[in-house]
C-alpha cells in the first residue's frame, strides 16, 4: 500500500474531489526535492483511484500559490532525485500524463516552477492579488519543468515570448485578459469558487469528461487531421459504454443521469 504519509504538502480527498496544497508557507510554498517527491506519490494515488474524479491544487496561506523551485536548496547543490529515482517537478510536470481534470486555486505569487504547475493544471481561476511569471532568465537558468512548452499552448506566442524572455511578472487582471486564468475571485471565494467547478465536473460523465482532456492533451501535439482521427477513436470506445446510454436516456425521461463510470 502507497505511504500517503506526507511533511510538505496535505493531501485530502472528499467524496470524489481530492485537493493537493503545498504545505512550505515558511518557503512561500516552493518545492524542493523533498516536496516534488510528496506531491509525485499524492498524483500517482490521485491518477490511481477510481473513486476520485477532479483534482484542486493550492498552495497554504495567503501570500503564495508557489515560487517555484527552492533556490536556497539549490545552491546547496540539491536536485529533484530522491534514492536515486528522477522525480518531476511538482510530481507531475513531466512523465505524469493524468487524464482527470485539475483544477489551480492560484492564492497570491504563481512564480517560476510554480507557474509550470499551474499551466499544468486543466482550468486556473485566481485571487486579484495573484502574481505571474518565469523569472528564471533572470538567474541565468530557463524553466524547465515545462514552461517554456506550455507557455505558448495557453497564451499568444507574443505573450508567452514577452513572459519567458524578459523574466518579468503580470497581474491577476492581465493574467485574465490574456486567456491565462479563466476566473479572478475574492480571496475568501477562491477555494469555494475551485470547489463550485470541482462538484460540476463530477456531476458530468466520468469516462467523457477523461476522453475529452485526453483528446485535447494529446491532439495539441497532433496535425489537425491526426487529432481528428484520434477524437473519432476515443468517441467510438465511449459510445460503447453503459454512461453514454444512461446519459441520452436521463435527457429523454428529465432526470438527472447515475453515471457509473462504466
Amino acid at each position: 500500500m502507497m505511504d500517503l504519509s506526507f511533511k510538505n504538502i496535505i493531501y485530502e480527498k472528499k467524496d470524489a474531489v481530492a485537493v493537493l496544497t503545498i504545505n512550505r508557507e515558511q518557503a512561500l510554498n516552493a518545492i524542493d526535492a523533498q516536496t516534488s517527491s510528496e506531491m509525485y506519490r499524492a498524483w500517482e494515488d490521485f491518477r490511481d483511484d477510481d473513486n476520485l474524479r477532479v483534482a484542486i491544487l493550492t498552495g497554504v496561506g495567503q501570500k503564495s500559490f508557489s515560487t517555484g523551485m527552492d533556490l536556497v536548496a539549490t545552491a546547496k547543490g540539491e536536485n529533484q532525485f530522491e534514492g536515486g529515482r528522477p522525480v518531476p517537478f511538482g510530481g507531475f510536470t513531466k512523465r505524469m500524463p493524468i487524464y482527470k481534470p485539475i483544477i489551480a486555486a492560484i492564492n497570491g505569487f504563481c512564480l517560476a516552477g510554480g507557474m509550470e504547475l499551474a499551466l499544468t493544471c486543466d482550468i486556473r481561476i485566481c485571487s486579484p492579488d495573484a502574481r505571474f511569471g518565469l523569472p528564471e532568465v533572470r538567474w541565468a537558468i530557463m524553466p524547465g519543468a515545462g514552461g517554456t512548452q506550455r507557455m505558448p499552448r495557453a497564451i499568444p506566442q507574443a505573450w508567452a515570448n514577452y513572459l519567458i524572455l524578459t523574466a518579468e511578472q503580470i497581474d491577476a487582471e492581465t493574467a485574465m485578459r490574456i486567456g491565462l486564468v479563466s476566473h479572478v475571485v475574492p480571496k475568501d471565494e477562491l477555494m469555494d469558487r475551485a470547489w463550485q467547478i470541482a462538484n460540476t465536473i463530477c456531476e458530468r460523465g466520468p469516462l467523457a469528461v477523461r476522453a475529452a482532456k485526453e483528446s485535447i492533451n494529446r491532439g495539441l501535439d497532433m496535425p489537425l487531421d491526426n487529432g481528428l482521427a484520434f477524437e473519432d477513436l476515443l468517441l467510438g470506445k465511449l459510445m460503447a459504454t453503459q454512461d453514454a446510454k444512461e446519459g441520452p436516456r436521463a435527457f429523454a425521461e428529465k432526470r438527472k443521469p447515475d453515471y457509473k463510470g462504466r
